[in-house]
C-alpha cells in the first residue's frame, strides 16, 4: 500500500510502485526517498544527463575530456584508422607490435558495448590478423591489486563509484560496490559477477555480497574469502579521483565510475558510465542513497516543460 501511494503521490505515477516492492521486499521495509529504476531511466536520466551522457560511449574521446593519464588506453580505432593515445596515426601492419611493445595482454573494448559485453582480451599469439576493428579502445591489461586476489586472482575485479552533481554544483560519492568476475569468467560481466556493497564512508565491504540473481552470499564463490571485516585499500583516494575528473565533465550529472587498484596500488580508471549507470542495486542494498537531491520532484518540472 505504502508503495502505491509513495509512488502516485510522491513520483507522479503508479508505474513506479513495482520497483518499490522490490525493494521493500528486499529491505523487509519501505524506505522513504528510494528512486526507482523505471523513474531513474525516464525521469532523472532525461533531466541531469540529456545527450551529454551518451560521450562516455564513445572510448576514445575519455582521455581528451579528463586530461588523465589513469585511464590504462593504448590505441584507438574510430572510423577506419588507428591512432596513437596521443593521436598520432598508426600502421595496421604494426599495430600489434605497437600494443605489445610493453605488455603481455591487452583488452580491446568496443564503443556503446554494456555490462562487459564487447569486451576481448589479447596477448600477442591470439591477437587477430588482418580485421578493421570497429570503433573502441585498447587498454593494457590490468594486474590488479592483491587485496582483490584474495576473492578471484584469474580476473580483474572492478570498484563501481557513483558520484553526483548536486544544484551547487557540489560533487558527492552517492554510492559504490565491488564486482567480482563470476566463475570461468575473463572479465566482469554484469550477468554473472558477484556484486559486494561498499560503505562509502570508509571503504567496508558489507557481510553479504550478492549473486546476479540476487540471491545474497557471505564469500567469493571463487576463492570462499569471506566478505565480512574487509575494506577496499585507500578507498577514499579512490573516490577523491572519482570526485575530480567529474569536475571536468560535469554535465552528466551523474556518473559510475568503473575503476581498480593496480598491483602497485594506483588507480585505475577503466571506464566511466554517463549513460545509464544503474541505480537499482545501490539502492536496493545501500539505500536510498540520493533521498536529499530532489529527484523526486523531476516529473513535475517535465510536464511544466
Amino acid at each position: 500500500m505504502k508503495c502505491d501511494e509513495y509512488a502516485r503521490d510522491v513520483l507522479g505515477s503508479s508505474k513506479y510502485s513495482p520497483w518499490l516492492k522490490v525493494y521493500t521486499a528486499f529491505n523487509g521495509v519501505f524506505k522513504e526517498g528510494w528512486i526507482p529504476d523505471n523513474y531513474y531511466s525516464s525521469v532523472v536520466m532525461p533531466a541531469l544527463k540529456g545527450n551529454f551522457g551518451q560521450i562516455s560511449t564513445c572510448k576514445a574521446m575519455s582521455r581528451r575530456i579528463f586530461e588523465t593519464d589513469l585511464l590504462p588506453d593504448l590505441a584507438y580505432s574510430v572510423n577506419r584508422l588507428l591512432y596513437s593515445r596521443s593521436l598520432e596515426l598508426l600502421d595496421p601492419t604494426n599495430l600489434k607490435n605497437y600494443l605489445f611493445d610493453s605488455c603481455e595482454k591487452i583488452v580491446y573494448k568496443m564503443d556503446m558495448g554494456l555490462q562487459g559485453k564487447s569486451v576481448f582480451i589479447y596477448d600477442k599469439n591470439s591477437f587477430p590478423e588482418s580485421i578493421v576493428f570497429s570503433n573502441g579502445v585498447f587498454q593494457k591489461y590490468i594486474v590488479q591489486h592483491p587485496f582483490f586476489d584474495m576473492f578471484s586472482e584469474n580476473a580483474v575485479s572492478t570498484i563501481r563509484i557513483t558520484t553526483v552533481v548536486d544544484d551547487e554544483l557540489d560533487i558527492q560519492c552517492r554510492a559504490a560496490y565491488l564486482r567480482i568476475p563470476g566463475i570461468g569468467e575473463t572479465h566482469v560481466k554484469s550477468k554473472t559477477a558477484i556484486k559486494v556493497p561498499i560503505k562509502i564512508n570508509n571503504g567496508e565491504l558489507h557481510e553479504k555480497g550478492y549473486l546476479p540473481d540476487w540471491n545474497p552470499v557471505i564469500c567469493s564463490p571463487i576463492s570462499k574469502m569471506k566478505f565480512i571485516c574487509q575494506t577496499i585499500p585507500d578507498f577514499n583516494k579512490c573516490v577523491d579521483i572519482c570526485i575530480s575528473l567529474h569536475k571536468k565533465m560535469p554535465f552528466p550529472r551523474v556518473i559510475g565510475w568503473d575503476l581498480i587498484l593496480n598491483a602497485e596500488g594506483n588507480v585505475e580508471i577503466m571506464e566511466w558510465n554517463g549513460r545509464h549507470n544503474g541505480i537499482r542495486f545501490s539502492e536496493a542494498t545501500s539505500g536510498p542513497c540520493f533521498a536529499d537531491l530532489g529527484w523526486q520532484n523531476l516529473w513535475k518540472n517535465s510536464i511544466a516543460q
